[in-house]
């Protein structure tokens, strides 16, 4: 078996070391016959700085590293170019201060290198200076290459403060290059989030985006063909679907593909499923906007966006939609178009970012770290074994064991979608197939679940202190101006509730019929579930099984 280049992003070495290379040179060619200025967008370790690494070996005419590959026969090899290749990938930037300094680093690299004398002017002119010199020492036209172009911006995101100074330094970085047109032969810059041209990229109108770009869909990733084909001898007793559950689904409207540092890390631990991508990164900046716009969860499983607020943002305007898209916890599930308009319909893109994002969501929403796992063996098994008792049993555990200071340290449970959305949380961490505002011809089920040939259909509602009910768990409702109508946490206290409202959840769904929906499955469970934002747990469980 060749080596597993687990960690190494350089072409050079891996070709050297007999590691495992999916040939991904035909794309390399693709590029430079067709444009000069590109960009493209990817999440982190999806193979972006290996990609770069290619191209400047191409460039730089090593045509023994490109034997057997596509542009072995596709290439001038006697046509060499100077390349001078940047990265902000290494280590965190904290301050102005320490971007500075890694623009020290970069130059100090660039001197020996391509040993010139560099005035001491300032980062931006050294940069137009560095492009002038080696354009004269070679008498050849310079090859740009940025890998990590945002990190310093990202490395900051929860403080736009210094992100935007962040921005605006590398903005007046990055306009060297449209000025210098003449002496540039092409550019290549990569990044994990797509900033608006108007902000960071301004002037250089002649980047083309290839991020959406069917044609480059798969310039990094592996394809179902090459995982098979590249890797067939570590596949023998696998599991093909089963790896393609946990690591594909990554789509940028062509061919979808699978994370690279997933199916590496797959194969070194001897074929174990874990969740290798996730572990790399914490999405705690997700978090701080998911508090601070008291986001929905379960609106992961219906994102919809227009193409622009898909493109780009800004550290002005960030999305949380557009961040969970860029950053790699939703793809692309399908291109619409609406009129003039197009949309993108969002989804997980497999069982490892679905489960570990819902995983480190319930962290933040129940602050119940040590009792996680016991609450979610107990709320699986029930669901498997089609026991809607024991689900009643282990959910109000669930919520008991939130502990109080959760509560009393912000208002986080008075906002409605809150308990829908540890519920949907919880189940979506189980990796349970689950839909979220199920669409029939009656109306949207809360929440469908489907395991092991079984259907859950379950509906949320809320009641207030009021007695109230609220159907849409979602919506968060202000009563400054209300009385209290009850003063006690028993169950009888919100009695008056069905016959003042809309009736019981369980009753909605019998009365909208949404299990018509799945008239040919053979066991159906109807359950509506309401929550008292008094008691801060269920206070009326009901459910109903149906056989077709």
């Amino acid at each position: 078996m060749k080596k597993l280049p687990i960690g190494i992003s350089t072409f050079e070495t891996i070709i050297h070391d007999n590691c495992y290379y999916i040939d991904k040179t035909q794309m390399v060619k693709k590029l430079v016959d067709n444009g000069t200025y590109y960009f493209l967008s990817r999440p982190r370790r999806f193979g972006k700085s290996l990609f770069l690494d290619t191209l400047k070996s191409a460039f730089e005419g090593n045509r023994e590293l490109f034997k057997g590959l596509y542009l072995e026969h596709n290439w001038n090899f006697d046509e060499n170019y100077p390349v001078l290749k940047i990265s902000f990938g290494a280590g965190m930037l904290k301050n102005q201060k320490e971007l500075e300094e890694a623009f020290q680093g970069i130059f100090l690299n660039i001197k020996r290198k391509f040993d010139l004398e560099l005035s001491d002017i300032n980062y931006k002119e050294n940069f137009r200076e560095t492009i002038i010199l080696i354009y004269e020492k070679f008498n050849q036209k310079v090859v740009i290459l940025v890998d990590e172009y945002d990190k310093p911006i990202l490395d900051n995101i929860t403080d736009p403060g210094t992100a935007a100074i962040m921005r605006d330094n590398l903005k007046n970085f990055y306009s060297v290059i449209k000025d210098s047109d003449e002496f540039i032969k092409f550019v290549f810059i990569t990044g994990v989030s797509k900033f608006s041209k108007v902000s960071l990229f301004s002037g250089l109108n002649n980047l083309e985006d290839i991020t959406l770009n069917k044609d480059y869909s798969s310039i990094c990733g592996y394809t179902q063909i090459e995982l098979e084909e590249t890797f067939k001898d570590r596949l023998k007793d696998a599991d093909l679907s089963e790896i393609k559950n946990w690591y594909d689904g990554y789509n940028w409207l062509g061919e979808s593909v699978y994370n690279p540092f997933d199916i590496l890390l797959f194969f070194s631990n001897h074929s174990e499923f874990r969740n290798y991508w996730f572990e790399t990164g914490s999405p705690s900046f997700l978090i701080k906007l998911f508090k601070e716009n008291n986001y929905f969860i379960p609106n992961l499983e219906k994102i919809e966006v227009t193409e622009s607020l898909l493109g780009s943002f800004d550290v002005d305007f960030i999305e949380v939609e557009t961040l969970l898209f860029q950053t790699g916890y939703l793809t692309i599930k399908r291109q619409k178009r609406i009129g003039p308009r197009l949309k993108y319909e969002l989804k997980y893109p497999n069982i490892e970012v679905q489960y570990s994002l819902n995983d480190y969501i319930i962290d933040y929403l129940t602050l119940d770290r040590v009792g996680k796992s016991k609450h979610q063996d107990a709320i699986y098994h029930a669901v498997e074994a089609g026991d809607p008792d024991q689900l009643h049993k282990a959910m109000k555990a669930l919520f008991a064991s939130i502990p109080y200071n959760n509560f009393s340290k912000n208002n986080i449970y008075e906002y409605e979608g809150y308990y829908a959305s540890v519920v949907y949380s919880y189940f979506a961490a189980l990796g349970i197939e689950l839909i979220a505002e199920d669409v029939t011809n009656k109306g949207r089920i809360d929440l469908t679940l489907k395991l092991a040939g079984k259907i859950y259909i379950i509906e949320f509602k809320v009641i207030d202190e009021y007695g109230q009910y609220h159907d849409n768990p979602q919506n968060h409702v202000s009563h400054t101006n209300c009385e209290k109508a009850e003063t006690n946490k028993s169950p009888a206290a919100f009695k008056n509730a069905e016959s003042n409202n809309t009736g019981s959840a369980l009753a909605q769904i019998k009365k909208q019929k949404y299990y018509e929906k799945y008239s040919g499955i053979k066991e159906i469970y109807l359950i509506g579930i309401e929550f008292s934002r008094k008691i801060k747990n269920i206070i009326r469980y009901d459910w109903e099984k149906r056989k077709n």
